[in-house]
């Protein structure tokens, strides 16, 4: 039945990297299949908060916000470490504008200003204190498209970043606006940012199958010509001209993970479907590979129960920890990191060796607040002076706290005396919390984002609260390594012909660094757009010219 299955690209895997690559694919005339291994589409993508974090973008342009491109080269390679490659991060920032006019243009989404929200490492040159580079997409609306609305993995949100607490807002939507949204099937984040290029994909006659897996590429001649895939009903092969892997990382891959990641990692948080897939099919035909050791990583609570895409329940620690009357300790009951710093440096604390113990000594890890916390802010969702999730452990003393969490209370009471102490002095000798606009965001939507107050506060009002924190990794970031068009390398830095990646299975150009939030989102669409393009026009895939009434999908 399928044994003259041929398309000109092949993409596997349906997140931002997929979907942008299959759009910009098809634009160019090709016939483009996306192959999702997962049963739910939009990979990690769809959990996400649909932020992408693009310098000198078009929303912070019409804000009247200054930026440029030599100044957003300068921040990544202020933070590079040797790790960078020059070239691809040209390519990185170029290709940021570039992809929102090419989202806007061929899709229904639109493109907004998160306002205020500083780069990661604002304090660095080039580098945003009060925000322009993260860009959301706005509401897309699943009105006609109910088919696939439970297709997408990730919970229905109506919601914007900018109305949630990280973002600035209260996370709750007044009832007429609710309902509006509801009625609309209006939805934000991750998931509208699927939903709207998805629908481009399927407007452009894109081909989109679910539970079929990419196995191994098929090659002849030098090149790759085809994907032997699985499906429910067996395994057969697609022929094509071009392979695009956007599989994501192998997070998921307890071998991968041991094997090429710099130091531990307690647990993964992205789609389950991400255990080095296309890493895997990129080293059986002599990828080069790049950038292995390293992930987006973030410090992690585990909840119970499951996320519809079968993962364990978890939630991002990236307010809480920064809010005044909280702080973080590990299994000694020491403070061991500036608590609020963004949740990819954050990670690197947990990769710290004992050279004496020969062990990690922040692994576990703690987060304890007091009420003043939950008074003044709400946490994990709550609204300020709100409720306390069941599953965090509480005391009325900070001793019986520190003995629910298994901790050594004297420990504990002389680094909470310590830090109370410098929080009351508006001061952290230790590790600089404060210091710079990012550490203050969380706290300074409420207070004042220019004292060190909006995260520097005494954990002394009881009741107190804490939770275990585990090392996690919104992605990997290392695989094989590409040109500045998705082009795939072989290990002699030559192009593997019909073979392109995009997103997380790809050597990051971005290295080490996380400038921004978005910038995973902004990695995955920048290269889907080089790499769908570039395979589209690849000789090999015999895509036709596109036709010019057909632009927008319409």
């Amino acid at each position: 039945m399928h044994e003259h299955e041929t398309y000109d690209v092949v993409v596997l895997g349906s997140g931002a990297a997929g979907l942008t690559a299959a759009l910009a694919a098809a634009v160019e005339g090709a016939r483009v299949a996306v192959f999702e291994k997962a049963e739910l589409l939009g990979g990690t993508t769809a959990l996400s908060g649909g932020t992408i974090w693009v310098p000198a973008n078009q929303p912070a342009r019409a804000a009247g916000i200054k930026d440029s491109r030599a100044d957003g080269l300068a921040y990544l390679a202020s933070l590079s470490n040797g790790m960078i490659l020059p070239e691809l991060a040209e390519a990185l920032v170029d290709g940021g504008p570039e992809l929102v006019d090419f989202v806007e243009q061929q899709t229904d989404l639109r493109f907004h200003l998160v306002e205020g929200y500083p780069d990661y490492h604002p304090e660095r040159p080039g580098g945003l204190p009060r925000g322009g580079r993260s860009i959301e997409v706005g509401l897309f609306s699943f009105l006609g498209f109910e088919e696939w609305e439970d297709r997408i993995a990730g919970d229905t949100r109506r919601l914007l970043i900018r109305e949630m607490p990280l973002g600035g807002g209260t996370g709750a939507l007044e009832p007429d606006v609710l309902a509006e949204r509801e009625k609309n099937r209006a939805e934000g984040l991750g998931r509208a940012l699927v939903g709207g290029l998805l629908q481009a994909c399927l407007r452009r006659g894109v081909h989109v199958a679910t539970r079929t897996r990419g196995l191994r590429l098929v090659t002849g001649d030098g090149a790759v010509t085809g994907i032997e895939i699985a499906t429910p009903d067996g395994t057969r092969s697609v022929r094509t001209g071009a392979v695009v892997l956007a599989t994501g990382g192998f997070e998921y891959d307890a071998d991968l993970v041991r094997d090429f990641l710099r130091g531990p990692l307690t647990r993964a948080i992205g789609a389950p479907s991400n255990t080095g897939d296309g890493l895997r099919m990129a080293m059986r035909v002599g990828a080069q590979l790049g950038n292995m050791r390293e992930a987006w990583w973030a410090p992690v609570v585990s909840l119970p129960g499951h996320r519809r895409d079968g993962a364990r329940n978890g939630l991002l620690t990236a307010r809480e920890r920064a809010l005044p009357g909280s702080i973080m300790v590990n299994g000694h009951g020491r403070r061991f990191a500036n608590e609020a710093a963004n949740y990819n440096a954050f990670g690197g604390a947990y990769h710290q060796l004992d050279a004496s113990k020969f062990e990690y000594p922040n692994l576990p890890s703690y987060m304890i607040f007091d009420q003043s916390t939950v008074d003044r802010f709400g946490v994990f969702g709550g609204a300020p002076g709100g409720a306390v999730p069941d599953w965090l452990e509480r005391a009325d003393t900070l001793d019986a706290l520190a003995g629910r969490l298994g901790l050594p209370a004297a420990e504990v009471a002389a680094t909470v005396r310590r830090f109370n102490e410098h929080a009351r002095a508006g001061t952290d000798p230790d590790f600089g919390r404060g210091d710079n606009a990012y550490d203050r965001f969380p706290g300074g939507r409420v207070l004042d984002p220019e004292s060190v107050l909006s995260t520097l506060g005494p954990v002394e009002t009881a009741p107190f609260y804490g939770v275990e924190v585990g090392s996690s990794a919104l992605g990997t970031k290392g695989g094989p390594r590409t040109d500045r068009e998705g082009r795939v390398l072989d290990v002699d830095g030559d192009v593997i012909r019909g073979l392109y990646a995009a997103g997380n299975v790809m050597a990051s150009p971005s290295g080490m660094v996380y400038g921004g939030a978005g910038a995973t989102l902004a990695v995955a669409g920048v290269w889907g757009l080089y790499a769908g393009r570039a395979a589209a026009r690849d000789p090999a895939s015999g895509a036709r010219s596109p036709v010019l009434s057909e632009r927008s999908g319409s």
